[in-house]
């Protein structure tokens, strides 16, 4: 049986838990701000970054990383979010090759014999990444609605 919180506590534990807004529910721009820009723009910072450290390109890599598995958050299931990062992690690719290629500088890690597959691969992973954040606050929904239920035949 669940211990029973004041008042207090259990509304700062609920505000605590509360899920992000939906994609979906978001006005347009926000949507193509969030979407879109965002990822383009990161992928352009680490273009630039290709060309000046290996290490700082792999560092904000991996923060890509996380901020797509959590814009999987903001979708109702895996699928949702696996559609999300084939965008963004399309647009992500495309930004890295583009900057890069306007500051003409020579690549710290290598992009390969065809430079341009970096787009497809980014997509690739963008994909798995969003759909595993999108499942996984999908299963964290579904868990608060059974605690919720448990609570509400408790009382």
């Amino acid at each position: 049986m669940r211990t029973r919180l004041p008042r207090a506590e259990a509304t700062y534990e609920k505000n605590l838990m509360q899920a992000p807004q939906l994609f979906r529910d978001r006005p347009r721009p926000i949507q193509i701000i969030f979407g879109g820009v965002v990822p383009f723009v990161f992928g352009a910072i680490l273009g630039v970054v290709l060309g000046i450290s290996a290490g700082a390109y792999w560092g904000l890599t991996a923060i890509a990383a996380v901020g797509g598995f959590l814009a999987g958050f903001e979708h109702q299931d895996g699928w949702g979010g696996a559609d999300r990062g084939l965008v963004g992690g399309g647009l992500f690719g495309a930004g890295i090759l583009i900057a890069h290629a306007i500051a003409g500088t020579h690549a710290k890690v290598s992009l390969g014999s065809f430079p341009p597959l970096l787009i497809v691969i980014d997509a690739f992973f963008g994909i798995f990444l969003g759909a595993a954040g999108g499942r996984l606050a999908r299963a964290l929904r579904e868990r608060a609605a059974v605690a919720a239920r448990v609570d509400a035949v408790e009382d």
